[in-house]
């Protein structure tokens, strides 16, 4: 039984069943209703905490997903994964693979400064002011990113540029 038809929640169902009934009037082939299905399950697992499984329905999907940009938020989905783990090296990979595919992909470049920004403040803990301020320079620059391509968003992240001075940097 598919995770969307164990869904008691009555969001996901409503999702469910609206997007059956898209699949149903929009042209796709075997393998992109296949991939979709695949990538809803995979988020309703991963908004559940059921991580391995949301992984296990993500693979699933990017093996048979050939749109770039739906293949971009599929691997970003699964650099949220690695991110909430506490894998980092791991999740900064798969961000960076859905940077490939979609520039424009403001959520990414977000996370992959906080992750920065989160191993400059690691590292200044432990007195490594070099490494510290080199890190969080490359938050800055993925922050910048991210606000100009949603200057509306990212309030936290633009305060930081500014009260640091790297806005301008």
């Amino acid at each position: 039984m598919s995770r969307s038809q164990r869904n008691d929640n009555f969001i996901d169902k409503t999702f469910t069943i609206m997007a059956d009934i898209i699949l149903k009037v929009f042209p796709a082939s075997k393998e992109e209703k296949q991939a979709f299905f695949y990538y809803r399950d995979g988020m309703s697992a991963q908004s559940e905490g059921e991580y391995a499984e949301a992984l296990e329905n993500y693979y699933e999907a990017l093996q048979l997903e050939e749109d770039p940009y739906d293949r971009s938020f599929i691997l970003y989905n699964i650099g949220l994964i690695y991110s909430s783990n506490g894998e980092y090296l791991k999740a900064l990979e798969y961000y960076h693979q859905a940077l490939e595919l979609n520039p424009n992909l403001p959520q990414a470049l977000n996370n992959i400064a906080v992750i920065y920004h989160y191993q400059g403040v690691k590292a200044s803990e432990k007195q490594n002011l070099d490494v510290a301020k080199l890190l969080f320079n490359k938050a800055a620059e993925y922050w910048k990113q991210a606000v100009n391509l949603a200057p509306n968003n990212y309030i936290e992240a633009q305060n930081w540029l500014r009260t640091t001075g790297r806005l301008s940097m």
